[in-house]
């Protein structure tokens, strides 16, 4: 494990349960270290004070456990959907490793890229990952991950069947309603049909039922609501929001509507 131990500071829940025994290999690399370009390892001679939940130093390190448990939660779902079609195709890499220099910063790159080098070989129980995410973080985190898995997905242009199945499997352990599962789907998919799928709605819906479709997944998809896990994702969240917006423009053109 070489590089800047950036995701080790605060883990947070990740350490327990499935995801935990996922990346034990990383963790232990981690805190044999006793370093992280986001603060000290839990646990280490360095480590002053911080407990695993992230609330022996405060709200920082509250942040800074959500934000990190997040990604190391992104990385083991990734892997699940770059192997879905039994390969391990390099513009898909080559997405995951783009996401985590946005987000973190080149030096964070190949820390990253190990792990999902670990974990190319092992099992990932999607149901059993899923659940454990399903405990700690809230609903609006869970779709926001959701989104960024069906984006990687899709990044070849070329989304198959098996890719589809997992992604299903992983939205159902995951929580999520089977009409979010397909709104979050339909935002990749560029015709009239879609929209009305992003807004949760048929082509029968009235214009009254299409404003106020809009206005609640508008509501539900705010980027505030995952502010939490930080600036880069809370982009990534606003991306998800224009597209609502551009769904519901695409509908107004189509009806007329004012």
């Amino acid at each position: 494990m070489g590089g800047g131990k950036w995701f080790g500071g605060i883990l947070g829940w990740v350490v327990l349960g499935p995801i935990g025994g996922l990346i034990g290999f990383a963790l232990g690399a981690l805190i044999d270290s006793g370093t992280s370009a986001f603060g000290k390892i839990p646990g280490s001679d360095s480590d002053e004070g911080t407990s695993c939940s992230g609330a022996g130093t405060g709200g920082s390190n509250r942040w800074m456990g959500q934000r990190n448990s997040f990604i190391v939660s992104l990385l083991v779902l990734s892997t699940a959907v770059i192997k879905a079609d039994g390969k391990y195709l390099k513009n898909e890499l080559d997405y995951v490793r783009e996401f985590i220099r946005r987000s973190f910063g080149d030096q964070a790159v190949p820390e990253a890229m190990e792990i999902l080098k670990g974990l190319k070989d092992k099992q990932i129980n999607v149901y059993e990952v899923g659940g454990q995410i399903r405990q700690y973080m809230n609903y609006s985190q869970r779709m926001q991950l959701f989104h960024y898995l069906v984006a990687l997905a899709q990044c070849d242009g070329d989304v198959c069947s098996q890719e589809i199945k997992v992604l299903h499997d992983i939205g159902y352990a995951l929580g999520l309603s089977s009409a979010d599962t397909d709104s979050i789907l339909a935002m990749f998919k560029q015709n009239v049909d879609s929209a009305y799928k992003i807004l949760e709605i048929d082509k029968n819906a009235t214009d009254d039922e299409v404003k106020k479709a809009y206005k609640r997944m508008a509501l539900k998809h705010h980027p505030d609501k995952v502010a939490s896990l930080g600036p880069d994702v809370q982009k990534s969240a606003e991306e998800k929001f224009k597209t609502i917006q551009e769904a519901y423009e695409k509908i107004k053109k189509e009806r007329n509507m004012v």
